[in-house]
């Protein structure tokens, strides 16, 4: 077994601890999480950071795939190459490429902003993060104030449910601070957006 066989099992390790934590919080905050298969605003219009180890966990699953499965998912990723070339912005949101009538097909090797999104976050600055579908009246929306920027004490009481919202360190920073590699025996390697894993250097053809 080479050595990047054994650092993706110990990736794998990983991810059943986190799930393991992410499913407790998740439980815990169930009164105020609308997330159900199908819904996939979580996988649309984002730019998902992905480390080259989560990359490569990806494209594993992406290989078990039946044909036509991965057909599809080729001719997304070949579009949103091409989106991005003639896209002006500073920061270009497309809709995962993995994403197929509105279901993950790799559900089981998403990466860690996958796993995670839902939940309140504190940012490494301490800040409260909440979801982006809160806002189009999903997780959280229940016991946020009008703009979105605190809970509402008085939504909160109508609901009568006792477990409080709670944001959780799940940041994607934390997730993949280096005390996990060291932990876990493993590397996350580079970060960029998942869609930059697709291109091809200069030198190559394109994908």
């Amino acid at each position: 077994m080479n050595n990047g066989n054994i650092m993706l099992e110990n990736y794998v390790t990983y991810l059943e601890f986190l799930d393991e934590k992410f499913q407790k919080f998740f439980a815990k905050q169930k009164p105020y999480i609308f997330c159900q298969k199908g819904c996939a605003k979580c996988c649309k219009n984002a730019q998902f950071p992905y480390s080259s180890i989560e990359t490569a966990y990806l494209l594993y699953g992406f290989m078990k795939l039946d044909a036509g499965i991965q057909e599809e998912v080729d001719k997304n990723i070949k579009q949103v190459l091409e989106d991005k070339k003639i896209f002006k912005g500073e920061k270009f949101r497309y809709n995962c490429p993995f994403l197929i009538n509105n279901v993950c097909c790799v559900y089981e090797y998403r990466g860690l902003v996958c796993r995670s999104f839902g939940l309140m976050t504190n940012d490494i600055n301490g800040k409260v993060q909440v979801p982006f579908c809160c806002f189009d009246g999903l997780n959280y929306s229940n016991v946020m104030d009008d703009e979105g920027k605190h809970v509402s004490r008085e939504k909160f009481d109508k609901l009568g449910v006792e477990e409080e919202p709670t944001a959780f360190n799940v940041s994607y920073q934390f997730l993949t601070d280096p005390d996990f590699e060291r932990g876990f025996n493993f590397v996350f390697g580079d970060k960029k957006p998942l869609i930059e894993w697709f291109i091809k250097p200069e030198n190559e053809t394109a994908y």
